[in-house]
């Protein structure tokens, strides 16, 4: 049985090929409509353009960054007073879908991939989350959106602005979805579905299990934590405006600075907001407490050499697998006399427990917990720091292995920079996903291409044996 699309399809290709024997049957009659038809198109594949590039790159930035991505939706749930309700393995899993989700759609609709289900599919999530974006503008019950993971982050209201437009062009891309220039033939598009959503998924996977390919937070390869934290001289400063509340003779008025009472009125109460906020470093809530209370930053960072962190937002959640490693390093690091903390928001009880079941000896540390999750995605994870400068991070399922600490840390290599630059993770992506569809895509068009030239010569070469025999 033939589907509707496919007949749709088959129309269309025809229409395509046969166009200049229509525009000679029909003459000049249809050329508003011609012109009016192309307009509708520009505007379609425009759209198509805006769509599938945002929904890619959101995606895809979701996708290298899967806690991040459940992280926001755990700010979300507490907004609506679900926090602790839903279970992590259900928040982390949504995180993996939603991701996967948005950049298959995004090449979906850039390759023009079942044009029919995937302008409704647009559609219905652009319709959702401009709802989620009306309510997080009018509410503001997160700071961001969270739409661009921590590549892009856009103010609430921006958001808003954001989805609107991108709400109009998922409108014109249902209203017209035949209208989408086809790059790949439906009989061939299973391969470029199967292959982008086993990218994708796979993608999330190796970020979870090691660290996210891109890192755009402040704490990523190569940057110097107390540089983050220093504020630029003659930066905006913070503005706050202080109300007095005061009595008198039983009545209650609120007075500013500038016209303070006199002292007939009696003091009550003072509320002082913030109203502008001024310049805020990338790094402005870091610290190194020990349990005693004493601030040990500045002595840490400033100190030149190697330092190593053990970085675990709450050690009752931490993964116990590869422990035996981290003792391996941190003999090593006591054997070279690098200094290694560990860095938590854990209680008491629960740096006991982990010292009970792994036999930890390191010294334990106090850090405020969305710090420690900002700073690495993975608990455990370790830092590598050279004055005060990060050159190595990694997952716990990716700690260096006893026969890589052979020799002190500035003749070995995980003693030197990590070289993992943009351009060669570009260069990686390009290789391993676009490449393999735009080779696709160049054989599906030739082959297509070569079709239409044998059936077009056929044609011709018909209608030349019908001529020939009206002439004799």
């Amino acid at each position: 049985m033939i589907s509707k699309d496919t007949r749709e399809d088959r129309t269309t290709a025809q229409n395509d090929a046969h166009v200049a024997d229509a525009g000679r049957e029909n003459g000049s009659d249809n050329g508003r409509k011609d012109h009016e038809q192309w307009f509708v198109r520009l505007a379609v594949n425009l759209c198509r353009l805006v769509l599938g590039v945002v929904f890619v790159f959101s995606g895809y930035v979701k996708a290298i960054d899967p806690l991040g991505t459940q992280y926001k939706i755990q700010d979300y749930l507490a907004a609506l007073g679900l926090q602790g309700i839903v279970p992590d393995v259900v928040t982390l899993g949504t995180s993996v879908v939603l991701s996967a989700i948005e950049f298959s759609l995004g090449i979906f609709v850039l390759f023009a991939i079942r044009r029919r289900l995937v302008s409704k599919l647009l559609l219905l999530l652009m319709g959702f989350m401009t709802v989620i974006s009306v309510w997080v503008a009018m509410a503001n019950p997160v700071s961001d959106c969270g739409c661009f993971g921590d590549a892009v982050v856009l103010t609430n209201m921006e958001t808003l602005l954001k989805n609107i437009v991108l709400m109009a062009c998922a409108l014109v891309l249902w209203r017209w979805p035949m209208e989408m220039y086809r790059f790949i033939s439906r009989s061939n598009q299973w391969i470029a579905i199967n292959f982008t959503v086993l990218f994708i998924i796979v993608t999330s996977a190796y970020c979870l299990y090691k660290l996210p390919v891109f890192d755009f937070r402040p704490y990523h390869v190569g940057a110097n934590i107390l540089k983050g934290m220093e504020i630029p001289e003659g930066a905006a400063q913070p503005q706050f405006e202080t109300t007095f509340v005061m009595e008198k003779n039983g009545e209650r008025r609120e007075f500013s600075l500038e016209d303070y009472p006199d002292s007939t009125w009696q003091f009550i109460d003072s509320k002082t907001v913030q109203t502008a906020k001024g310049y805020v470093p990338p790094i402005h809530d870091f610290s190194i407490q020990l349990a005693e209370g004493d601030d040990i930053t500045d002595e840490l960072l400033s100190r030149k050499g190697y330092l190593f962190l053990l970085i675990s937002p709450h050690l009752s959640n931490a993964s116990d697998t590869n422990f035996g490693d981290i003792d391996q390093i941190y003999e090593y690091a006591q054997q070279e006399k690098v200094p290694f903390y560990c860095l938590t928001a854990s209680a008491e009880g629960e740096i006991a427990h982990w010292e009970n079941i792994t036999g930890a000896e390191y010294p334990f540390c106090k850090t405020d917990e969305t710090t420690l999750k900002t700073i690495i995605r993975s608990n455990p994870g370790l830092l590598l720091l050279k004055d005060g400068t990060i050159i190595r991070k990694w997952s716990h399922n990716a700690l260096p292995k006893s026969n890589e600490l052979t020799a002190p840390l500035n003749e070995l290599e995980i003693g030197q920079m990590a070289d993992d630059s943009v351009t060669k993770t570009i260069t990686q992506v390009v290789l391993l996903f676009f490449l393999p569809l735009l080779f696709l895509t160049l054989a599906d068009r030739t082959w297509a291409w070569s079709r239409y030239v044998r059936r077009r010569t056929r044609l011709l070469n018909i209608r030349k044996a019908k001529d020939d025999e009206k002439e004799q």
